[in-house]
């Protein structure tokens, strides 16, 4: 009688070999899953270590190169997602930007910005007889000369009172202000006036280059034209009369700075242009505009604008026509 036991032994174990080859898949692909969810933990350990190095959350203290790139992406990223949300905005308005030109079509030497403030009306009408003139001949300085001027002022902290009303009615008459609706006209803001106006011109004028003049200085047109025009070469400059002055700690004092200690043991500012009369070239002004909302003001406007270009590749230029020289009544001075 024969046995039966090898036929079925091998049917047996040909039935095994898939449950083995399945076995030993399933063991091979938990060894090869768990392994990559170990080199994944270790990937997120050491993200999380660098994340927490880089942001200071972790026991290594942060470098000044990785704070400035942090902060130069987190604010390269609100300006990207501002601009993109404007440029949205303004391309369903159908808008497009434009910046003015002369009425040739070529592009203005100079714009002039005459800080003035309420109540000195008796200085711009000062001004507008002397250099600026008005109607047909602000127009020809425009454009034959190339030469922009404006009065510059911000709005009263009342806004609409009859400070406010007596400007408007002003340039109505003259059509020479250009108002800052966003900035309140006051003693101390002067500063933010500055970068407010250079900000405001960059984008409104293709000039070459933009002044900041004070509403008691006479200027000779024809002169300044003249030397700008020999400048127009240099790309960055920085123009007036430099100077480097002593800084001024106490309040009681009539140039105090709050600010004094940022300037060093010997309170000395850094060289920069007086206040009363300064030229800066389109680069410069682009410059602010762009970056009018992370520039530091001062006391001192002529200090803000010096300090703005401080790390920059500026030419300083001292020029001894910038310096104004007041005359011997001592309420103007003339300047270029």
């Amino acid at each position: 009688m024969h046995s039966k036991a090898p036929r079925v032994s091998g049917n047996v174990f040909r039935s095994r070999i898939p449950t083995l080859l399945v076995s030993m898949f399933a063991t091979f692909a938990s060894i090869y899953v768990a392994g990559r969810l170990w080199q994944d933990s270790e990937n997120r350990v050491y993200l999380i270590k660098e994340l927490d190095r880089i942001t200071g959350q972790g026991g290594s203290v942060i470098s000044v190169d990785d704070t400035l790139k942090i902060i130069a992406c987190r604010e390269q990223h609100k300006k990207l997602s501002a601009v993109e949300t404007e440029l949205a905005a303004a391309k369903q308005e159908g808008f497009s930007v434009q910046r003015s030109t002369l009425k040739n079509g070529t592009r203005p030497l100079l714009v002039i910005g005459i800080f003035t403030k309420f109540g000195r009306k008796n200085n711009r009408d000062a001004i507008r007889k002397a250099w600026m003139g008005t109607g047909s001949a602000l127009k020809h300085m425009e454009d034959r000369k190339g030469i922009i001027a404006r009065f510059v002022i911000g709005r009263s902290a009342n806004h609409g009172d009859s400070l406010d009303i007596t400007i408007d009615n002003e340039n109505r008459q003259t059509k020479d202000f250009l108002i800052l609706d966003t900035h309140l006209e006051a003693p101390e803001g002067v500063s933010q006036k500055a970068k407010l106006f250079f900000a405001h011109v960059a984008d409104k004028w293709d000039a070459e280059f933009y002044a900041k003049v004070n509403d008691d200085v006479y200027v000779n047109i024809d002169v300044l034209g003249a030397t700008l025009a020999t400048h127009l070469d240099k790309p960055r400059i920085y123009i007036g009369c430099m100077k480097s002055g002593e800084v001024f700690s106490e309040p009681s004092q009539n140039w105090y700075e709050p600010e004094w200690w940022k300037f060093g043991d010997k309170k000395s500012y850094f060289r920069h242009a007086s206040g009363e009369m300064y030229v800066i070239s389109q680069a410069l002004a682009k410059f602010i505009s762009i970056n009018k909302d992370i520039l530091r003001t001062y006391a001192h406007d002529d200090v803000s604008v010096g300090s703005w270009f401080i790390g920059l590749d500026v030419k300083h230029l001292s020029d001894a026509k910038f310096c104004c020289s007041s005359w011997k009544g001592g309420a103007i001075c003339a300047g270029v």
